[in-house]
């Protein structure tokens, strides 16, 4: 995937390459797996027009929705029929009642199926687009520069918190030695095939010699040159619970500490970068429910939760959507994430981008947001 400028501007087709005379194409929306529920062929017509009014009133407005409202924006029935078609539709437990005698407003299960089956997504503005596209490709800004701009983008144009984690290192192993530093200190050192070197201090037991750390080193590289660290390190734990009868179990023990090692480095040294919390305080309802919101910051600063959220985006060919309780981490406060993945050329996942905001998020702006983000974010990462 290329990026290259034209007289319309920079667009993605559908293959990743730029055109300026086409519109990028409709993201892809994936679901988690979730538990069994209503579904719209559950639904007969009236039904299914009026949840689909109430939803998208209640996206727009905020305020729970009510049979008067209906009536008078278009539906040709009483608000006596309506009130019982709302009264179903809330006992299949797509609609509920914030507030007593304030009408209805969807639940989260509701959002889903909404989400699912009646969201029409819109396009990305042309001048969003050009607006992330110059923000993203500016002259002399590096990868990691363009993840922290990613992120104020979202945040500002979608309404919510920006966040995305930075890619996983994932070049194959070139080289692995353990250096001794002195008699109770060695470097364990990690070549990676893109020229990266990465070393860990390890603390070292009395009586290791020289062969216990040679013994250690050609084990690793044995089992690790050519791979990613991620492919090999469950294989070289479960084999060297084997070898312990052939391996000096000092080295055995060099050898596990320093996966130990590498292991708890990954995690740590991936950034995530959060911008725009300041936005979910601009939310009326966030403002009605300030403990919500103080959840929802709590959340945020789980950065490990966070991180294996955003991987699990990883899998997904599109754009993924999560409502409420269908992530352990937000489920108190109720929020809404909107993630999509970024890429190689080669269509190798790096890492994902997001919004986080209350489930009342513009789903129909957000989403193609999102999704031309994290496809210009692919370009960048290609040069």
């Amino acid at each position: 995937m290329v990026l290259a400028s034209c007289a319309g501007g920079l667009i993605l087709d559908r293959r990743g390459s730029v055109h300026g005379s086409q519109r990028a194409p409709p993201p892809i929306v994936t679901s988690p797996l979730l538990s069994p529920g209503p579904s719209l062929a559950e639904l007969d017509a009236r039904a299914r027009d009026i949840f689909r009014r109430v939803v998208e009133s209640y996206l727009e407005t905020g305020d729970p929705v009510g049979s008067r409202t209906l009536s008078k924006g278009g539906v040709h029935l009483s608000p006596a029929s309506i009130r019982n078609t709302m009264q179903d539709l809330t006992q299949l437990g797509l609609l509920g009642a914030p507030h007593v005698s304030a009408g209805r407003a969807p639940t989260h299960a509701g959002l889903r199926l909404f989400v699912d089956g009646l969201l029409e997504v819109g396009d990305v503005a042309e001048d969003d687009r050009r607006s992330i596209e110059a923000r993203l490709t500016g002259k002399g800004m590096n990868f990691e520069e363009a993840l922290n701009e990613a992120t104020a983008i979202l945040s500002g144009l979608a309404g919510g918190a920006g966040v995305v984690v930075s890619p996983v290192r994932d070049a194959g192993v070139k080289h692995v030695e353990f250096v001794s530093l002195s008699t109770d200190q060695a470097l364990a050192v990690m070549v990676f095939e893109d020229g990266v070197v990465e070393n860990r201090l390890m603390k070292l037991a009395a009586g290791v010699t020289p062969s216990a750390l040679q013994e250690a080193s050609n084990f690793m590289n044995a089992r690790l040159r050519g791979r990613t660290l991620n492919e090999a390190k469950a294989e070289v734990r479960h084999e060297l619970d084997t070898a312990r009868t052939q391996l000096n179990e000092v080295a055995a023990r060099l050898v596990e500490e320093g996966l130990a090692g590498w292991g708890g480095g990954e995690g740590a040294e991936r950034s995530l970068i959060v911008r725009g919390r300041a936005n979910l305080l601009h939310d009326r309802e966030a403002l009605d429910d300030l403990e919500r919101v103080r959840m929802l910051f709590d959340d945020l600063e789980q950065k490990e939760q966070l991180i294996g959220l955003l991987d699990d985006v990883r899998e997904a060919q599109g754009v993924r959507i999560f409502i409420g309780a269908e992530t352990r981490l937000f489920s108190l406060s109720g929020s809404a994430v909107i993630a999509a993945p970024y890429m190689t050329g080669q269509q190798k996942v790096l890492g994902a981008i997001g919004v986080i905001g209350p489930a009342r998020l513009n789903y129909a702006r957000v989403i193609p947001l999102v999704d031309y983000t994290a496809r210009v974010l692919s370009q960048v990462a290609n040069g």
